[in-house]
């Protein structure tokens, strides 16, 4: 059962009090004396409010409940969604004083969309400003007649009143019983209220009792189901996925087979299974189903994920309008320190983060400013991060006005794949919608299936300001592979130019995030709001107020009225009330000024290319996109297409000896081995293949070791063993593929450096120059080569965008290249145990 509030509303102290009457705890905490079981944070204890989801465990009678204690502020409310999404049943807690809040009225809209049975707890009703009455007219005015003091059980006939069929049967035996009363609380008929205290313990004992008697258990099924609420650690760092069961059982040493967000296959076995209450926890051998467990041993969960029939959460609908940029207060890597931050990431999805490689600058989108509060502190006690956050700035979104295709074709050396789609707008709200109208017989299904899914898992920038796009319809209308040269990912190139085509063909609107508000003044100020509203360009109209109050309510731009509270306040000498809840993206009230101050050229971002790369001589040339179609191989107009294209010979615009020329120049002359020759062998057994001596590859050396488990662990305590480990591994690996890849050490920041250069074995090495980042020099390099040799680049999407692909250079996941590299050294240990080559 989730508990839910607004900000200040109580919550938390009533959950300790039902606690304490349960007997799960002996003593009473209290929120003010910094006490309390389930706030342990000390930024929860500071401010005295909930940040963080708890759990814990209470049973009253034959009741056994699981109660999830939720944050009340709004910038917390994705928490708050996603422990709604596992719940049986809510108790919603209102002040007595404050009545209704905007955000009650947020919570009261995710209730009813997921259709969550609810009870109601009115608390602090013993202080003199509550008003219980005012409260319950207040509920009924604004979310229904289905409200009924449960103080008292009501009579049989209000009861009745709730349901037809009910109704009926009332008629004929003059009884409603409490499995009826039960059955209407689950169908969200009936909203029992309950008036108390949760610091005085004022009518806990009835809610209770109206819990264990109202309360309903799922029919939970013997197949194994459950679903992920969020991601934690504990005091020593270990990883541990919270969930909760829907289904089956979980045993201790379970091997759960699953998906992670990167669509890559785990099977990880359970290590550990916990059951948390408050910062305390038992271990089990076995969660049954509809219990709330902390597993250990998983890698690669995330919150809202699925497992086994479960399909994982829709995401949440309230999600950040604002980014905010990220300072290092010190000397610190911003690779290193991204890292990190990667962690908070990892266990709250709304505290999304973005790299900005041109300035190696962090992004954070938050939900307000209190969550900036916590990630400064988190990223202090957790990381000894020394971090501020600067004044936030308003997210904007792209769409289309009209439909319009676009193609994309992606053909470097030994690479081949075409792609055209349609693009046409939606409503608004409707976000993205990723379809296809193509031919299996012209395009196969699984590749057809892969250029959606990259498509959508992708955040998709529009040509005005860069911004993501939405509400559109994305529409895949043919397509072409390769029987030889075809990879998934030049399908991932191909699709992504396909698409920036079409934007760039298309009249795009900017989209920007609006408020619902609602403005409470008194009337004497009528005037000054009405002015005030009139220069934030909201559209407004005014409601019957109560005496002495007007009110006025609309929409309004959120880069307006972000900070309109404290003028409210000044002006009204605190007697105004502003009520506010995002509505959505609409249509940018100033597009030109916006557009203009950005300063965003689509034409010029390298990350996001608009050009497609065919193949001429041998090697790959970019066209631009304006001249793009002529070149194209199908013709989606007449339903007219080329002939495939046949395997082309390879042609060097320089020779060999040039090329080894440049390397040479980079990194000094090969110094050939006197005691032998390194073998050329085409096959080996188990059909693994060297790679060919024309195809180089340039690996992102910190970057490598970031993003492989193995080496990034070392390199928390000693990262220069962890870059000596590295380097041996690859010289293992060039001589046995007969390669000569070019490993890159960012020196970007190291005072007075002048960049070296080093060769070890094959393995040639570039230390940069200060103000010199990997990328540049990488970049420059494969920029360098990349017309005359196929160019591999082993980085992370999410850490490096290179202009050099634009002319074809491919990019490879680190992920990729790792399993590449422990592939190799198999069979490495496999000849030094008697194998032989074939």
């Amino acid at each position: 059962m989730s508990v839910l509030a607004h900000v200040d509303a109580g919550k938390t102290t009533l959950s300790e009090a039902m606690l304490y009457t349960c007997g799960s705890i002996r003593t009473l905490g209290r929120v003010d004396h910094k006490s309390s079981f389930l706030d342990t944070g000390d930024i929860e204890r500071s401010r005295g409010i909930t940040v963080f989801s708890k759990t814990a465990m209470l049973e009253y009678g034959e009741l056994s409940l699981c109660l999830l204690d939720t944050p009340g502020h709004v910038d917390f409310s994705p928490e708050a969604e996603r422990c709604l999404s596992v719940s049986d049943c809510a108790l919603l807690v209102i002040s007595g004083s404050d009545g209704v809040q905007a955000h009650t009225e947020t919570l009261w809209r995710l209730l009813k969309k997921r259709g969550v049975p609810c009870f109601i707890f009115v608390t602090k009703t013993d202080l003199a400003t509550a008003d219980p009455d005012g409260v319950m007219a207040e509920l009924r005015r604004r979310f229904g007649d289905s409200f009924l003091d449960f103080n008292e059980r009501p009579t049989d006939e209000a009861l009745a009143l709730c349901d037809e069929t009910l109704l009926d049967r009332y008629m004929e035996t003059g009884a409603v019983t409490d499995g009826d009363i039960a059955a209407l609380i689950q169908n969200r008929k009936l909203f029992p209220v309950l008036f108390g205290s949760g610091l005085k313990l004022t009518n806990i004992d009835r809610l209770m009792e109206l819990l264990a008697l109202y309360t309903v258990q799922p029919d939970y099924g013997l197949d194994f189901g459950a679903r992920v609420i969020k991601i934690l650690r504990d005091s020593k760092g270990s990883r541990l996925t919270l969930m909760k069961l829907t289904g089956g059982r979980l045993s201790l040493r379970d091997t759960l087979r699953y998906v992670d967000a990167s669509y890559d296959v785990h099977e990880e076995k359970v290590t550990e299974l916990r059951i948390y209450s408050g910062a305390k926890y038992e271990k089990t051998d076995c969660v049954l189903p509809g219990g709330v467990c902390a597993v250990k041993g998983l890698s690669a969960s995330f919150s809202g994920q699925g497992f086994g029939f479960e399909a994982d959460a829709p995401s949440p609908e309230l999600e950040p309008v604002m980014e905010y940029a990220v300072r290092l207060l010190r000397d610190t890597d911003p690779v290193t320190a991204l890292e990190k931050l990667r962690t908070l990431e990892d266990e709250e999805p709304s505290l999304h983060l973005v790299w900005k490689p041109q300035t190696k600058e962090i992004g954070i989108r938050l939900m307000g400013k209190m969550q900036t509060e916590v990630i400064v502190s988190e990223a202090k006690q957790r990381f000894d991060l020394d971090i501020s956050i600067d004044r936030g700035s308003v997210m904007y979104r792209e769409t289309i006005l009209a439909p319009v295709t676009g193609a994309g074709h992606f053909e470097p050396l030994r690479h081949y794949a075409e792609v055209h789609l349609e693009l046409s707008p939606l409503p608004v709200g409707e976000g993205l919608e990723f379809t296809t109208r193509c031919a299996e017989d012209a395009l196969d299904r699984n590749w057809q299936r892969l250029i959606l899914s990259q498509l959508a898992e992708s955040e998709l920038a529009g040509v005005l300001t860069g911004s993501p796009i939405t509400d559109m319809r994305i529409s895949l209308i043919a397509g072409r592979a390769h029987l030889k040269h075809t990879e998934g990912g030049d399908f991932r190139e191909a699709a992504h130019r396909a698409l920036r085509q079409a934007l760039m063909k298309s009249q795009s609107r900017l989209l920007e995030p609006w408020y619902d508000f609602r403005l409470e003044v008194p009337s004497e100020c009528i005037g000054r709001a009405i002015g005030d509203l009139r220069d934030m360009s909201a559209d407004f109209e005014s409601e019957v107020g109560e005496e002495n109050v007007s009110v006025i309510s609309g929409v309004c731009p959120v880069s307006e009225m972000s900070d309109y509270a404290g003028e409210l306040a000044s002006y009204t000498g605190g007697r105004g009330r502003l009520t506010l809840k995002v509505k959505g993206y609409l249509p940018c009230h100033n597009e030109r000024e916006v557009v203009e101050r950005i300063g965003y050229d689509p034409a010029s971002d390298p990350a996001n290319t608009a050009d497609s790369v065919f193949c001429s001589h041998g090697a790959g040339r970019t066209v631009s996109w304006e001249l793009a179609d002529e070149y194209m191989h199908i013709d989606t107009g007449a339903g007219r297409e080329t002939a495939a294209p046949e395997p082309r010979l390879r042609r060097y615009s320089i020779d060999d000896r040039e090329l080894e020329a440049i390397l040479e120049r980079e990194f000094g002359p090969i110094r050939r081995r006197e005691y032998g020759t390194v073998r050329t062998d085409t096959r080996c057994d188990e059909g693994f293949v060297p790679s060919p001596k024309d195809e180089r590859l340039i690996i992102d050396g910190y970057n490598l070791i970031f993003g492989w488990d193995e080496m990034n662990e070392l390199a928390k305590t000693d990262l220069g063993l962890a870059r000596e480990r590295l380097i041996d591994r690859l010289c293992s690996y060039a001589a046995f593929k007969n390669c000569e890849p070019v490993l890159v050490f960012d020196g970007y920041k190291v005072k007075g450096g002048e960049g070296e250069r080093d060769r070890v074995g094959r393995l040639r090495i570039a230390y940069t120059k200060e103000n010199e980042t990997a990328d540049m020099y990488i970049e420059k390099l494969a920029d360098e080569i990349g017309s005359n040799m196929a160019v591999k680049v082993v980085t992370n999407d999410s850490l490096i965008r290179l202009s050099a692909l634009r002319s074809g250079v491919l990019r490879m996941p680190v992920k990729e290249f790792v399993n590449e590299l422990l592939f190799a050294e198999e069979h490495m240990a496999g000849y030094g145990n008697g194998k032989t080559r074939n």
